[in-house]
């Protein structure tokens, strides 16, 4: 992996939300970027204004997709491109959600906030090859129904009844909202899986994660099947930057986003040898 940055051009930009932007990006040179597989980032460089981490949202041969949200001058400037715009990429950096560990298993796949970026490589893979996997379920959760990622996709594949298996909560619906309200963890019950038979994905902010995994492990799913990810690259003592959501992140908050990271599996973050401490 190189440390100079390879040119890509934006050949799509898609607004997801009033704060999102999805670019798709293809090479513009003779230099590839090794092959990235779904949980895996890239480190994408605004010319002129700075880097930062960013999922890979979708992965088409040479082309990637990558969900941006704007909070700071390098997103604000990623955000603000259109087609034809130039990107630095380096990558793929950190460890990957590792889908060929859970073949003849059902999926459950939790998402909230940012979190269906980094995971929607994932969903897409096992759609493509559902005679490898059982029951796919993809648990989708916002803020509001404006801050659904991927929506128009999100609302087909729940009104198509499956596979996969789609639900949405938002916390704050507003008056034209039809569909569960509350946090994402509530949808696990309506969910298709076996929990002696299922591997888990779960990616968000701090406090969903930490809430989905222990919900996860009440349904019967051992630790070492729950794999985790926050859904941002926090700093190591606030969640600015990272989680979007201000919580205060712990030691082993910042275990997620290290260089073994971002995605690791729940017997990791909450083994008796972690640095963690009790909840705040």
């Amino acid at each position: 992996m190189d440390d100079v940055p390879l040119p890509y051009q934006v050949t799509q930009a898609r607004d997801e939300t009033a704060d999102t932007v999805t670019l798709t990006l293809a090479p513009t040179g003779t230099g590839l970027l090794a092959p990235f597989t779904p949980g895996r980032y890239a480190l994408a460089h605004a010319l002129g204004v700075g880097r930062i981490p960013v999922p890979v949202s979708r992965i088409d041969r040479h082309e990637l997709a990558l969900t941006v949200r704007s909070a700071e001058a390098v997103s604000a400037a990623l955000c603000a491109l259109r087609p034809g715009g130039r990107v630095g990429l380096r990558g793929p950096f950190g460890t990957g959600w590792e889908l060929d560990r859970a073949v003849g298993q059902d999926l459950l796949v939790v998402a909230d906030g940012l979190g269906p970026a980094p995971l929607r490589p994932l969903v897409l893979d096992a759609l493509a090859a559902p005679q490898l996997y059982g029951h796919l379920n993809v648990l989708v959760g916002a803020r509001t129904p404006d801050d659904i990622l991927y929506a128009q996709q999100t609302h087909a594949w729940s009104a198509a009844h499956g596979p996969p298996h789609c639900a949405v909560a938002v916390e704050y619906p507003g008056p034209a909202w039809e569909g569960p309200v509350g946090a994402v963890t509530a949808l696990l019950d309506g969910a298709r899986f076996d929990p002696g038979n299922t591997t888990a994905y779960v990616c968000g902010p701090v406090a969903t994660v930490r809430a989905a995994a222990r919900a996860l492990l009440g349904h019967g799913l051992p630790a070492e099947r729950i794999r985790v990810a926050l859904d941002g690259f926090p700093d190591g003592d606030t969640g600015h930057g990272g989680t979007g959501h201000g919580d205060r992140v712990r030691p082993e908050d910042v275990l997620l986003s290290r260089n073994g990271g971002p995605v690791a599996g729940w017997d990791e973050v909450e083994s008796p040898s972690s640095t963690a401490g009790p909840d705040t």
